[in-house]
């Protein structure tokens, strides 16, 4: 059997306001719309699972990791063949701030400029997580 590592890229950005309050708004898939472009502009419950109907990829299932204390939002989304996409997330406390990091997996088949475009995809999310967190205002939901 072969072995394969994937290449990883940590792609973060720093958020002005409590890991708590981060993780908070962050771990709920109905805010994803709102600032996770990269899984479409809209989600609904759906028999117990979150689905992005019109994601990018297509209708994709979207689970969170359970609720936890440690700031760990990692995500599962099951693309329309089926095939899973781990997506490892921390919300880390830095002061009154904190540090959201993605780890960027790279798929085997995906080309340098597949990754890229995939990289500043994740990027672009993040800074409109930051946007979306330091303007203030109700994020009750």
């Amino acid at each position: 059997m072969e072995s394969f590592t994937a290449e990883s890229r940590h792609i973060s950005t720093h958020i002005d306001r409590p890991a708590e309050e981060v993780y908070d708004y962050a771990s709920d898939p109905a805010h994803l719309p709102e600032w996770a472009r990269g899984l479409g502009d809209s989600i609904d419950r759906i028999d117990g699972q979150w689905i992005a109907e019109s994601s990018p990829m297509g209708r994709v299932v979207v689970a969170f990791a359970p609720p936890n204390e440690f700031g760990v939002l990692d995500h599962d989304v099951t693309l329309p063949s089926g095939e899973i996409v781990h997506n490892p997330v921390r919300v880390i406390a830095d002061g009154t701030g904190c540090e959201v990091v993605f780890t960027l997996r790279r798929a085997p088949g995906t080309s340098d400029e597949e990754f890229r475009r995939d990289a500043e995809m994740v990027s672009a999310d993040l800074a409109r997580l930051k946007r979306v967190l330091e303007r203030g205002g109700d994020r009750s939901g």
